[in-house]
């Protein structure tokens, strides 16, 4: 098919984008062959702004901003160019009609060929040492799945876990390996001969695909195993040990804070508009939230239904308020002609979004994870009386490194110690390690302490003092607590192994929440490390 032209408007481009996704409900956006954003779950925004075509893609994952510069069409997907803020070249991005275009057999056949490939390479570079029991099969009482090839080396009374994924797997699988493999170092621990003493995990990852893992690797605790990880070229059959522990500089991106409301009082007109539009017995439910120095989103339990964006007008030097509702492709314009529809909407969703709502509504379930932090933002004071509430930042963007997501919240202890705090709805075996994620990065910017600019003999600041962060407050040169918090009931049996596997230098607290949370906030049970 004829690619679009290269001089394609913005607009056209954003109209290729959402006619494509409209068309293909289960697509998928991929980088590399890897799976970014699985479009059944993720939300998007596509628009002109300042004559660019911004595409905006954000999950509970990660979060990305790309300006699209050409759109591609292909046999069954668009490939789209794209600039990333500071980069020299385009980037390419892939939307495919779906997140694994490969059929059940050809998965089935490829992870087969992957478990012959490893047993090949696992027994001619560890030479004298008997590969055993490599399998993939499918174990979901132990939580392993078909995409990981675990087995074990065995030599004497030693004995290693091995776990490997192939490049054919999505990067979320690739992503998510170490989870897995400390529960099967676990497993093999458990349930494996007295006689044996597994003391290794070796993890084995495809050869560009490396660095999350072996920046989580860094902080596990290296005295209760020996952790190893390699790459491993599937065409090269070439297998390489990866020193995890000089893994170069975080590139954390730290984004100036504002003042929120600063952003508020500029957007008046417009939330007073919006407001007009919601019943008047649910105005008070409704949370008035900065998502930017220049944009406010209103939310009803997290969901957000409407947003003020204040910018300048077109072939205009005066400033203006854009008002909209609705979310992703379905985001409209607020006009005279459509102020019923928005009422009506509006009425909808405060008639299904409420603690007492019926769980089978749609409206009632999306969104749990925001709906939950917005009660823990409400409630942080009687679940959390250390910390400190009046300085409690929401879905901190800076912290995403590339495309990597958002932290839910982030805020200070009465000691001027920061705390992450990491929430779930729902069972997630890999939150332990994402969290890390987090952990790592919040720790190296408030580490990156620098003389206060013009200030001559003051206290170095952190990274997130000079951007603006928690003002009026010191923020202690301490690692920062790691608090991660569920329903009891939604919590991942996995959590907890893969947490005493952490670094004692990582301090943590799981915190098991009420299953009515939505209209009682309080904790069932609570677990710290050490």
């Amino acid at each position: 098919m004829a690619a679009v032209a290269e001089a394609a408007s913005p607009a056209q481009l954003a109209r290729s984008i959402e006619t494509y996704v409209a068309d293909h409900p289960a697509a998928a956006i991929l980088e590399d062959g890897r799976v970014l954003f699985d479009m059944r779950t993720a939300r998007y925004s596509v628009e002109e702004q300042h004559g660019r075509c911004l595409l905006q893609l954000w999950s509970e994952e990660r979060n990305l901003i790309r300006t699209v510069v050409e759109v591609q069409q292909r046999a069954q997907c668009l490939r789209l160019m794209t600039r990333r803020m500071g980069a020299p070249r385009p980037q390419a991005l892939e939307l495919v009609p779906a997140s694994d275009r490969r059929t059940p057999t050809a998965r089935q056949t490829a992870r087969r060929n992957y478990q012959r490939l490893l047993e090949r390479v696992l027994t001619r570079s560890f030479i004298g040492s008997k590969v055993d029991g490599l399998r993939s099969a499918m174990d979901l009482e132990h939580s392993f799945g078909p995409a990981y090839v675990r087995g074990r080396l065995l030599q004497g009374t030693a004995a290693q876990a091995v776990i490997g994924v192939s490049q054919a797997e999505s990067s979320a699988m690739v992503d998510g390996i170490l989870s897995l493999g400390i529960l099967w170092l676990d497993y093999c621990r458990q349930r494996g001969e007295h006689r044996r003493h597994f003391g290794t995990l070796k993890v084995i990852v495809p050869a560009d695909a490396w660095r999350t893992t072996a920046e989580r690797m860094a902080w596990l605790n290296h005295a209760a195993a020996d952790f190893q990880l390699f790459t491993l070229d599937e065409r090269s059959e070439e297998l390489v040990a990866v020193d995890f522990r000089d893994t170069g500089n975080l590139e954390s991106r730290l984004v100036h804070a504002f003042s929120a409301d600063t952003v508020i009082e500029r957007c008046r007109d417009g939330i007073d508009r919006l407001l007009a539009l919601v019943p008047p017995a649910g105005r008070e439910r409704v949370e008035v939230r900065p998502n930017s120095s220049s944009e406010v989103g209103l939310r009803l339990h997290g969901l957000e239904f409407a947003r003020v964006r204040h910018g300048v007008a077109s072939h205009s030097f005066a400033r203006q308020s854009e008002i909209s509702f609705g979310a992703g492709a379905n985001e409209t314009p607020l006009l005279p002609e459509n102020e019923k529809l928005c009422r009506d909407l509006c009425a909808r969703l405060f008639l299904s979004r409420h603690s007492d709502g019926m769980h089978t509504d749609p409206l009632f379930r999306l969104q749990p994870e925001r709906w939950l932090e917005s009660r823990l933002r409400a409630g942080i004071a009687e679940l959390f009386p250390g910390l400190r509430g009046d300085l409690l930042y929401s879905q901190v963007p800076a912290l995403s490194v590339g495309d990597r997501g958002l932290l839910d919240l982030l805020t200070l202890d009465r000691n001027g110690r920061l705390t992450i705090i990491e929430l779930k709805a729902g069972e997630d075996l890999h939150l332990p390690l994402q969290a890390l994620d987090y952990w790592i990065r919040v720790r190296a910017l408030n580490a990156d302490r620098q003389p206060a600019a013009g200030i001559a003999g003051g206290r170095p600041l952190s990274a997130f003092e000079r951007q603006g962060y928690f003002p009026g407050a010191e923020v202690a040169p301490l690692d920062p607590r790691l608090v991660l918090a569920a329903p009891a009931l939604r919590i991942h049996p996995a959590n907890e192994p893969v947490l005493r596997y952490l670094s004692p230098q990582v301090e943590w607290e799981l915190v098991a929440l009420s299953e009515h949370w939505r209209s009682e906030l309080k904790a069932v049970f609570r677990k710290r490390s050490g």
